[in-house]
């Protein structure tokens, strides 16, 4: 089981210590970042299961950063409130924050607060929730896709890509189609970005089920869900 991957933005070297090493003792990897504009570049490089946001940062708010990723992501955030600032943590509410914890704060009470937002994130849904599109099941409001039963291990960027493609099965998708779908209409990725997280998906695809190639590759055009036999 893959280790689950959180960003820590919080510009207090003393804080961020303490609470990377409580979660990394549970078993989660941990990403720091003191600033906002490190954290959108690791947001992008290599995107995490959960944020936890710091709001006073030096360049600027992580309200602003809560925005723009709710204009296009339903990744977990979970906001570092100081003490006594009750409009900022509801903005960040308002905003699209999931939850927030109040500085000072145990690293046990984080951790408790973490592993209960992947929960209420990851759970698996109601089986009226699921849409099946031939060996495919989908969850579109816990973000999940299965493949004949078995829960599929994807970053947000593959769901993205691997939900466009069963939205148009038989279809061609361009790549910056896929683009516009899995990253956003603003995004700095490129074409590469697509092919290199097509071949991952492709990987996990073929390890849930051997021997079947899903995704079909069209030269200079793009990539289709193959049709269901």
């Amino acid at each position: 089981m893959n280790r689950q991957r959180l960003l820590l933005v919080e510009d207090d070297p003393a804080i961020a210590r303490t609470t990377a090493y409580a979660l990394e003792r549970e078993g989660f990897t941990v990403s720091h970042s003191l600033t906002l504009t490190d954290a959108r570049a690791q947001l992008r490089s290599a995107p995490p299961d959960l944020l936890v946001l710091d709001i006073g940062l030096p360049d600027g708010s992580g309200l602003d950063l809560c925005r723009e990723l709710r204009q296009r992501d339903t990744l977990p955030i979970l906001v570092l409130s100081a003490q006594g600032e009750e409009i900022d943590r509801v903005l960040g509410l308002e905003l699209g924050a999931d939850d927030y914890v109040t500085k000072p704060f145990s690293p046990r009470e984080l951790v408790a607060r973490v592993k209960g937002l992947l929960r209420r994130t990851q759970a698996l849904p109601a089986a009226q929730a699921v849409a099946h599109k031939g060996a495919f099941q989908v969850d579109r409001e816990g973000r999940r896709i299965w493949l004949q039963g078995q829960a599929l291990d994807l970053t947000r960027r593959e769901y993205g890509l691997l939900l466009d493609l069963l939205d148009h099965k038989g279809r061609i998708r361009s790549r910056d189609s896929l683009l516009r779908a899995a990253w956003g209409a603003d995004s700095e990725s490129t074409d590469r970005t697509v092919d290199t997280h097509i071949k991952t998906l492709r990987a996990k695809l073929h390890a849930a089920s051997p021997g079947r190639d899903y995704i079909v590759t069209h030269r200079g055009m793009g990539y289709t869900m193959a049709p269901d036999d």
